[in-house]
This record gives C-alpha cells, structure tokens and sequence, in this order.
C-alpha cells in the first residue's frame, strides 16, 4: 500500500515546514499550500487522506476552505488549526464537518495522533450476519453479540435521551471511552461537541485550567485567556476518563458545576454558566474511595445518578471472534495484508486466553497478527498469534 497522503495550508512558512517534516517523519507523505485557493488546485490533480488547514488566512480562510471541500470531497477529513480566541468558531467547524480542531501552539504529538485518527478507516468491514453490534451516527462499532452487552447497549440507549449524568464502571480496556460516545452519538445532542479529558493524566494545577479554563494573568505563564473543556462542551457531552483520579479540592468544583450549571475560571472574578450532560467512568471502586476519604460522597451520588458496568472480555466470550475481524479487518487494510477471518482453532485460542487487557489487548494481538501475516493469508490462525497467548505445548 502506498503512504498515506496529507495536505498541509497554512501561509505561515514555518508551519508547514515544522508539520512536513514531522508527518514525513512518521511515514506519511506530505504536501504543502500556502492558501486555501492554492490547495484548492493541488487537489485538483494529487489525491489526499487528510487536509490539516490553518482556520484563519489571507484569502479564502480555512473555514471557507472546509466548506468547499465538505461539498466537493464530503468523505476527506479535514483538521482545523486555530488560535485560542477562535475556538468558538472552531466549534462550529467541526459541526460542520471538520474532524478535528486543535488549536496553536499545538503540540506535535497531539497532532499527529489527531491525523492518524482522521486518515483511519471509515468503516470495520462487514459485520456478521448474526452479530447484534449497532453502529451510531459518527460511525461507532458498537460490538454486542453477548447477553451482557447487549444489556449495556440498552442501557445506553434507554438514557441517551436524557440530561443525566453518567458513570460508566469497568477494568482497564473494557471500552469506556467508546460506550460514553455512543451514549453521545444516540442523545440529542449528537450535533454538538464530545469533548474528552483523561483526569489521570494532568497533575493538579493543570487539571483544574484544562477543566475550567483561565483569564489572562492569573498565574504565571497565563499570557492569554484560555476556555475550559466545560465551555468548549457547552450544549454537548464531556466525558471525564478516570474521574476517581481527580484531587478533592477539584472535586468540590465539579460538584458545584453539577448543582449550579456554572462555574469559575482561574483568575475570574463572575462565574460562567453551561449546559453540560456530564459522563465519567472509572476502573476503581469509588466507594472505597469515599471510605478512604479520598472521594466526595456527594459528588458520587451526583455522578452515579446512572451507572453502567462493563463486563471485561472473559465475560463475553461471544464478542471474541466479532471484535477479533473487526480489529483484522482494520489493520490488514492499513497493512496491506488479506487477514479477515479467525479461523476455529485461532478462535479456541482467544477464547482460553485471560485477556487482562480487554478488549484494548485484543485490538493490539490483531494488529501484530495482520503485521505478522504473509500477504495472501486470509484467516487467522495460532501461528499469528503472539507466545504468551498460546497455551504451552
């Protein structure tokens, strides 16, 4: 298979050679436009997976640029590149069709796991006659063959409608992030913004800007006004990843926000109001927490007004061969192999297997196995499978 192909538009010079060089870097082939009429015309005779544009340009803008596209090529992603005071606008552009919007000075790594998410494949292949998974609007796989999932899936779809908060309980890898979004993708604010924060990965200090944003000055460093996640989520969905891991003093905030639909920036003297229907999830025992005194008993009942437990993978053992062609069928495409099929003794393989890692384990064994593959192998067998997955002969 040929690389995957992204146009860069941005009439800052340094911009495009800092995205080239990082995108070149990482396998793709990239192309350059100063303009959004300039990429207009590379358009016309090279072929692209991806258009990362800046939003504001001399000429015709990226926002312009986004809508000619989405009339023209409505199946090309399109990332949007935009300065903190152009967020609202941003917004509305990924309501319109944009992938993504990320905004300047972007972080590297944050960019191209952005691109590689956009360039991913548009479809997991054919679903199983028999399967029971229901794809949402957005393109969402929802894999629920098993009685427990599809429990859940009712679940989900039984309180998508409504504005109340959710937590959604489960190990490490059982696909919280994916039943949040599909509790989105099924609510009526489908059209507005999921914005997700994984809480496990900020220290304190930056969890509460990132969350409730901050004004101009107030801390060292804060040269500009900048939006929360809870304003950039406002009249769509928030999804909280490992909400247990959040700091008490945090915690107070998030439960005022959950009583009084308002809240205050770092540095702000009035507070701001929102509408935000709230998700959250969580591998530990929160209750324990509370007993602990590490978690705010108030806050869980706030939290836990609905609760959906997923069930890991060796308690479902019917998703095993769906979700194992599922994950086939997308890396064999990014791969150039032909692996589509979990042959019946590669499937008694997955099934007498622990899968500690859930369903994220699962993906990351069949993308090694379509990497493994000889190119004209069709159906998975033991052989592709990693040793550690194998039973000792």
């Amino acid at each position: 298979m040929g690389k995957k192909r992204v146009l860069i538009v941005d009439d800052e010079l340094n911009i495009r050679r800092i995205l080239q060089a990082a995108f070149d870097k990482s396998g793709w082939h990239s192309l350059a436009a100063e303009s959004g009429e300039a990429a207009i015309e590379i358009l016309k005779n090279d072929d692209v997976d991806c258009v990362v544009t800046d939003a504001t340009m001399p000429g015709m803008t990226g926002y312009e640029l986004l809508r000619h596209l989405a009339e023209r090529r409505p199946e090309l992603p399109v990332v949007i590149m935009t300065a903190y005071g152009t967020i609202p606008q941003a917004i509305q552009a990924v309501r319109d069709g944009a992938y993504e919007f990320i905004t300047k000075p972007f972080d590297l790594d944050h960019m191209k796991k952005t691109v590689a998410a956009a360039m991913g494949p548009k479809s997991a292949g054919k679903s199983r006659s028999n399967s029971s998974r229901k794809p949402a609007a957005g393109g969402i796989d929802f894999i629920a063959d098993s009685p427990a999932m599809q429990e859940v899936v009712e679940t989900i779809r039984q309180v998508a409608d409504s504005r109340a908060t959710v937590l959604v309980t489960g190990e490490s890898g059982t696909g919280k992030e994916v039943a949040a979004k599909l509790i989105h993708q099924l609510s009526p604010r489908v059209e507005q913004y999921f914005v997700a924060v994984s809480c496990a990965a900020l220290p304190e200090t930056l969890l509460e800007s990132e969350l409730f944003g901050h004004e101009k000055g107030a801390f060292t460093g804060a040269d500009q006004a900048k939006a929360g996640r809870f304003e950039l989520a406002d009249q769509g969905t928030l999804f909280l990843d490992e909400i247990g891991d959040v700091p008490l003093p945090i915690q107070i905030k998030l439960l005022r926000v959950l009583q009084e639909r308002e809240f205050e920036r770092l540095g702000a003297t009035k507070p701001t109001r929102v509408d935000v229907r709230l998700i959250t999830s969580t591998n530990r025992d929160l209750q324990a927490a509370v007993d602990e005194g590490a978690f705010r008993l108030d806050l869980l009942y706030r939290l836990q007004v609905v609760e959906i437990c997923l069930p890991p993978l060796r308690a479902r053992t019917e998703d095993i061969r769906p979700l194992a062609e599922h994950f086939l069928a997308r890396y064999s495409r990014e791969n150039g192999r032909s692996l589509a099929r979990v042959g019946d003794e590669a499937l008694k393989v997955l099934q007498n297997y622990g899968w500690p890692g859930n369903v994220r384990e699962l993906e990351n064994a069949m993308e090694r196995a379509a990497v493994m593959a000889k190119p004209g192998d069709e159906e998975l067998e033991p052989r592709h499978l990693a040793a550690r997955l194998r039973p000792a002969a």
